[in-house]
């Protein structure tokens, strides 16, 4: 009878790393390697680009679809990809892209790619401890790369891609440049998707969580990205017990002061300013600006805005002078054009520039203040404010090319400008068109304190094809305009 159960014992062993290495069969089948060929920009000399080359991972979903980040296929000028077990590279070309979130959609045009191929499908938000493997195409060979670890936290944390905040994971095990975009498995699914390390770190990694993914996924089943929900409102913690009393809160409750509301928030018609929102769809803030997203696990408050998409309602608490409130909102279509700040980044595209006669001019980008070593802190600061309905953007006089007529201006660069002559603009092609249009003798450009740069019109323009041979410049502006 011993003799049995052992033989059972063993059979089903087998059995199950039979099953197990099928599994991890079916799995390798579905990562691909990711190459990329793409544009890297100057916005320094934004007439200026050259190209670089790289290489990411990514996994086959349902839909014949590659799921990776939007970093690995950011400016790309041609895509190709490789299946694991193939030596043919396959042209790709990008179905949809959130950069926000660091996620992108990708589809092959040769459908033989896919034959042999089983879409991964996809699991749920996993627990702190769980365990997870990710696989990629990582520096150091040229074959899957397969690692394994633990999920170490859960909150909200910066997408270094984008600059912007969402929910991320953070788990110990080994990721390396070319790990981006390739899946974290657990039980055989995809829980989310590699983004991002930290140098110098002892294995601390992070990917883009599965309810993220899905969200961006739902998104894009009507054709088109819509994005997260932004609700354009720039709040504080409300932690200071003086501060409680002042705004007529309980020591006991917590809530986020409403600082200030862009002009076109999504929530501008139902919020005013020193509101205190005190929950989301019945969801308590806390003092601190989180809410308790699983038992005993907090997050930032913008968790429970983030799982909407435009078009959901959505249920807000609100204090407004001592009175409690009960508000619905519904959160409407947006333009993707819209901006949260001045300074935005920008991605697939050539910087927006023109020049007259030598003086380079520019919109403001985080692209442009990134690349800059200049200061000029109140620009910088400026540059994080809300858009106001009559300025949507911020204007620099760029840089100076040295000719004749600009002599004693060549010292001049990342000159904020307000004003063209006397007049102020909204953005930089109403800028553009104030420049170039007017009729008189001289372009005078002012900043806020009233200091000028004047340039004679009629010398500038002749000077221009001059310049535009002497510095090797293709064109006197960029293309959008």
């Amino acid at each position: 009878m011993k003799n049995i159960f052992k033989l059972l014992a063993l059979m089903s062993l087998a059995f199950s790393l039979v099953t197990a290495s099928e599994n991890n069969a079916s799995i390798d089948s579905s990562i691909v390697k990711i190459y990329t060929v793409s544009k890297a920009t100057n916005y320094l000399e934004p007439w200026n680009s050259s190209v670089q080359r790289s290489s990411g991972s990514g996994s086959i979903i349902s839909g014949n679809r590659i799921l990776t980040n939007a970093h690995v296929i950011a400016n790309e000028t041609f895509i190709e990809v490789k299946k694991y077990g193939d030596t043919k590279r396959y042209e790709a070309e990008v179905l949809f892209v959130s950069h926000d979130t660091d996620l992108a959609l990708l589809e092959v045009k040769d459908k033989d790619f896919f034959k042999g191929t089983t879409p991964l499908s996809f699991g749920t938000l996993p627990k702190m401890q769980d365990k997870v493997t990710v696989y990629g195409y990582p520096m150091g060979g040229h074959t899957i790369s397969v690692s394994t670890g633990i999920v170490s936290r859960i909150e909200h944390n910066r997408y270094v891609h984008s600059g912007k905040s969402f929910l991320a994971i953070q788990i110990d095990a080994a990721i390396n440049p070319g790990n981006s975009g390739g899946p974290t498995i657990s039980n055989g699914k995809i829980v989310g998707v590699v983004m991002q390390g930290i140098s110098f770190s002892q294995n601390i990694g992070y990917m883009v969580p599965v309810d993220i993914i899905q969200h961006f996924l739902k998104d894009v089943e009507d054709g088109k990205h819509d994005g997260f929900p932004k609700l354009g409102i720039m709040t504080d913690k409300i932690e200071n017990p003086s501060l409680k009393e002042y705004y007529h809160l309980a020591e006991e409750e917590g809530g986020i002061l409403v600082v200030d509301i862009v002009h076109n928030s999504i929530l501008k018609e139902v919020l005013q300013k020193e509101d205190i929102i005190t929950s989301i769809d019945g969801h308590k803030i806390e003092s601190d600006g989180t809410v308790e997203f699983r038992p005993n696990q907090y997050t930032h408050f913008k968790y429970f805005i983030d799982v909407h998409q435009y078009g959901d309602k959505v249920s807000l608490e609100v204090l407004r002078r001592g009175e409690k409130l009960s508000l619905n909102v519904t959160l409407p279509k947006t333009s993707s054009k819209e901006k949260s700040t001045y300074s935005q980044l920008e991605y697939d595209k050539m910087p927006t520039y023109f020049m007259l006669g030598g003086y380079v001019f520019s919109p403001i980008t985080q692209n442009l203040l990134n690349s800059s070593g200049n200061p000029v802190l109140s620009l910088r600061y400026a540059a994080t404010k809300f858009p106001k309905k009559e300025k949507q953007e911020l204007v620099v006089l760029l840089k100076v090319l040295a000719s004749s007529h600009t002599r004693g201006d060549y010292g001049i660069g990342m000159w904020y400008i307000a004003k063209v002559n006397g007049k102020e603009f909204k953005d930089f092609k109403e800028f553009y068109g104030l420049v170039m249009n007017t009729k008189e003798k001289f372009v005078v450009l002012e900043d806020e304190d009233g200091a000028k740069v004047v340039i004679n019109k009629k010398e500038a323009l002749d000077a221009e094809s001059g310049l535009l041979k002497r510095y090797s410049i293709k064109a006197n502006k960029s293309d959008d305009l």
